[in-house]
């Protein structure tokens, strides 16, 4: 639960610049997309690639740089290998200590637990899809964004009470 600065809407400023070259483009390895070291300009699919590097370290706990990360194994890799079934054996323990406490103290905890585990597994999901290596297979980030208020809203249970008064 470390804050990170990240590369993250470098497309829209170096837009606004008029940047025709990738020349003297800086970023950390493994934080930047893999199309900028073949030259590449700054893209907004850049920026998603970008974002995934946010939401999987934050939701696994793991930098892209870490030791475990070696021998061809890379965050994307690894938490796509754990969709859909282990995801979370994958999921930072410390992420998941506060709501084991929420879950335990609540009346329909099995209700919570099942939908904090769908939402995890939806936020690995968009955290795959985004970190795609061709930029065209990446989602677009108004997807993005429409998939974590989806997610956000199912966590929080919207919707769930409107559903059952309906019926």
């Amino acid at each position: 639960m470390t804050a990170h600065v990240g590369d993250f809407g470098l497309a829209r400023f170096l837009s606004e610049v008029a940047q025709t070259s990738s020349v003297g483009m800086k970023g950390s390895i493994g934080y930047i997309a893999p199309e900028y070291a073949m030259g590449s300009k700054a893209s907004t699919q850049g920026d998603v690639y970008s974002y995934r590097i946010l939401l999987l370290e934050m939701i696994i706990g793991k930098g892209p740089t870490d030791d475990m990360f070696k021998d061809n194994l890379s965050l994307h890799h690894f938490a796509k290998l754990a969709l859909p079934e282990q995801v979370m054996e994958i999921v930072d323990p410390q992420l998941l200590m506060e709501e084991a406490e929420v879950i335990q103290h609540n009346e329909n905890h099995l209700g919570r637990r099942n939908r904090m585990h769908d939402c995890l597994l939806s936020m690995v999901k968009i955290g795959v899809l985004c970190s795609a290596e061709s930029p065209r297979e990446r989602m677009w980030m108004k997807d993005v964004v429409a998939e974590m208020h989806a997610i956000k809203d199912l966590y929080l249970g919207v919707g769930i009470h409107r559903d059952k008064q309906v019926r």
